[in-house]
């Protein structure tokens, strides 16, 4: 059996310091999702979404980030899920970012909206084909009896609609607008380099957290 208490590593490949980073968090999230991009880490835009719901038992899951730029982190899902459900109940999440081979972490918590109709639209238009009949075959999170279901799903929808399916109703984009932000860079003996930037008064302040 593995001892995993003695499972261990150094992190030794860069350090992360206020003079070094941007002011704004969005720029500094650009450089390193662009970084984590050309260093071929595999799926760089994977982020674990948390969420809780109204019997205040946290969940999480992996999803993919599609959008971001000043207004916030965008994904795509349905809204009939689990998440959606909580998200609809309780408006705030957290994400995070794991990219291991460049030893770092990016979290973000804030408040979550639905991106408008015609965003989603235009997304959904540019999925595969697979994928559009696939929003509609499947009810998310619910109890299925077995795989079939969603495959005949997906025939019954892929016949309807041949190949132009209009996007789901129940399906379309969430927003996450950040008013926290932390950078974490793996350091050697554990004295990790952490800088969170949190909006006071509409504008970023940037400290420095013990690791």
């Amino acid at each position: 059996m593995t001892d995993i208490a003695n499972l261990r590593k150094s992190y030794e490949r860069a350090e992360l310091s206020e003079a070094a980073s941007h002011a704004d968090p969005v720029r500094q999230f650009t450089q390193w999702f662009d970084e984590a991009r050309r260093s071929a880490v595999p799926e760089p835009n994977a982020m674990t979404l948390a969420t809780v719901g109204s019997d205040l038992r946290p969940s999480t899951r992996v999803v993919l980030i599609k959008e971001f730029d000043a207004r916030g982190i965008v994904w795509y899902t349905n809204y009939d899920s689990r998440k959606g459900c909580e998200l609809a109940g309780n408006p705030f999440a957290a994400l995070q970012f794991h990219w291991v081979e460049l030893e770092r972490v990016v979290r973000i918590e804030g408040r979550v909206e639905q991106v408008d109709a015609a965003e989603s639209d235009a997304y959904y238009a540019s999925r595969p084909l697979d994928s559009r009949i696939g929003a509609w075959a499947s009810p998310q999170s619910q109890v299925i009896e077995s795989r079939t279901v969603l495959v005949s799903a997906a025939a019954q929808y892929g016949a309807r609609f041949l190949l132009n399916p209009p996007r789901p109703p129940h399906w379309g984009g969430f927003r996450l607008v950040p008013d926290r932000w932390e950078f974490w860079q793996g350091r050697k003996s554990r004295l990790h380099d952490r800088l969170r930037y949190r909006l006071q008064a509409g504008a970023w302040v940037r400290e420095r957290l013990a690791p």
